[in-house]
């Protein structure tokens, strides 16, 4: 599997991506091509060879008129959708790092997507930088883009809003749920377009290099120069040497409960599972002086952390909550529908490599035909698994019937009358101080 990853140990920003990109191959014409499509008067790119802290790498810099509009996403939203050079994915992937942007400020100033108007991250340099990385992702065509801790520097910096700590508002808020890294720098390493990039692309979190084989690599140059440190994004785009499937980084929360009624904990697993949670379940246990208790195990994406643990505390008392980053491998799954003697039964079909898929039927459907038909639900569990794997066997009948269960990661299209859900499980602002040529001076 082609993956990428992002090596920020010197913190991200936009043009530090869009530069990485082209020392890994981004084709020029094609970047030019697209950014001049957005109808921008005035803009210039210049793409420079440079050296930070005894290391070569590419600076991007965006030259344009001064300006002083501040964007709605609507407006952006005109600008990218009239673009005639880009195509449907590089147009989507520019939309939705805006569109988180505009949830981070909406959340932080207390008003909706549509009424926020960016400021820096609505700036022209800051507007090609989202689109010229929209096209290099594209153009990469990797299946899984990884990322390591993200460092935020430290100190204050000058806004639109005023002077703010490092990390800024809106930054802090697009990196919910993203593993920081404690790089004790005065300066803002992350902004608000290089959070947004890691919030909207970045599908795992690693504190090491994955498992690979490095096919090229790609230096994107910050514009400061920092004391003892590399000022560079490093990109490393190759194939997974490891064993082949998909995986994600999730957050265990537990905590141990030894005062903690049946009803309340029944209840409290039920408010952590609607609240998103991807598991929850206890352990018996015994605490000090042979105290019976529990724990109370909960598996959380990382960008739900905060709420879970909100949850936690209220409902439980505790006084601690222990946190541990995981890995899991996991199958690539879809919403599936069978069709059986008493009824459509709807359910999630798994797959993994070249494995056979799995079919599980949803409890609630099982469970609503049981008592319909006043059968045992074990009866229905395998009438649904039977009709599923009659489903598959039809399909390897027929040489011509495309039936991949989507497993080059964008087809879930079949021929034979069922319902499919195709949405996949793929849970798919900072400062380097840049300085233009003109008289803003703003992050992006």
């Amino acid at each position: 599997m082609r993956i990428a990853y992002l090596d920020c140990a010197s913190g991200i920003s936009g043009d530090m991506t869009v530069a990485a990109l082209i020392d890994a191959g981004l084709d020029l014409d094609i970047l030019h091509a697209g950014i001049e499509s957005l109808g921008l008067p005035g803009v210039k790119l210049h793409i420079e060879e440079v050296d930070r802290c005894g290391f070569r790498a590419k600076h991007f810099r965006v030259e344009h008129p001064e300006q002083h509009a501040h964007r709605h996403l609507s407006d952006i939203r005109q600008i990218i959708n009239r673009s005639e050079g880009l195509n449907d994915n590089q147009r989507d992937l520019a939309l939705r790092i805006f569109h988180v942007v505009a949830e981070a400020e909406a959340k932080v100033h207390g008003t909706t997507v549509d009424q926020i108007h960016f400021h820096e991250v609505g700036a022209i340099d800051s507007i090609v930088d989202i689109v010229a990385a929209a096209i290099g992702f594209d153009l990469l065509d990797v299946e899984e883009l990884y990322c390591s801790r993200v460092p935020t520097g430290r100190g204050q910096v000058k806004i639109a809003h005023g002077v703010c700590s490092i990390p800024t508002p809106g930054t802090a808020e697009l990196l919910k749920g993203v593993p920081l890294a404690n790089v004790p720098i005065d300066a803002e390493l992350t902004t608000p377009t290089g959070a947004a990039i890691v919030k909207t692309l970045v599908s795992n979190f690693v504190d090491s290099l994955p498992e690979m084989t490095i096919e090229t690599i790609g230096y994107g140059a910050g514009t400061r120069e920092l004391e003892g440190r590399a000022n560079v994004l490093r990109l490393i785009i190759g194939e997974t040497t490891g064993v082949e499937g998909s995986a994600d980084t999730v957050m265990l929360l537990e905590t141990n409960l030894d005062d903690i009624t049946g009803e309340v904990l029944g209840y409290t697993k039920r408010k952590l599972l609607a609240a998103g949670a991807l598991d929850v379940f206890t352990t018996p246990i015994q605490m000090k002086k042979d105290r019976p208790a529990i724990t109370l195990s909960v598996i959380s994406k990382l960008e739900d952390v905060g709420k879970l643990e909100t949850i936690l505390f209220s409902e439980t008392q505790t006084f601690g909550i222990r946190r541990q980053r995981i890995q899991r491998s996991i199958r690539e799954r879809m919403g599936y529908t069978v069709e059986t003697d008493f009824g459509p039964i709807k359910g999630k079909v798994g797959w993994r490599d070249e494995e056979p898929a799995v079919f599980k039927p949803e409890y609630d459907d099982c469970v609503e035909i049981a008592k319909a038909h006043d059968l045992p639900l074990r009866d229905v569990y395998m009438a649904a698994q039977f009709a599923f794997h009659l489903e598959e066997e039809d399909d390897d009948d027929d040489d011509e019937h495309d039936h991949d269960h989507g497993h080059d990661g964008e087809e879930c299209e079949h021929e034979h009358d069922h319902d499919h859900d195709c949405a996949h499980d793929h849970d798919h602002d900072h400062d380097h101080d840049h300085d233009h040529d003109h008289d803003h001076d703003h992050d992006h």
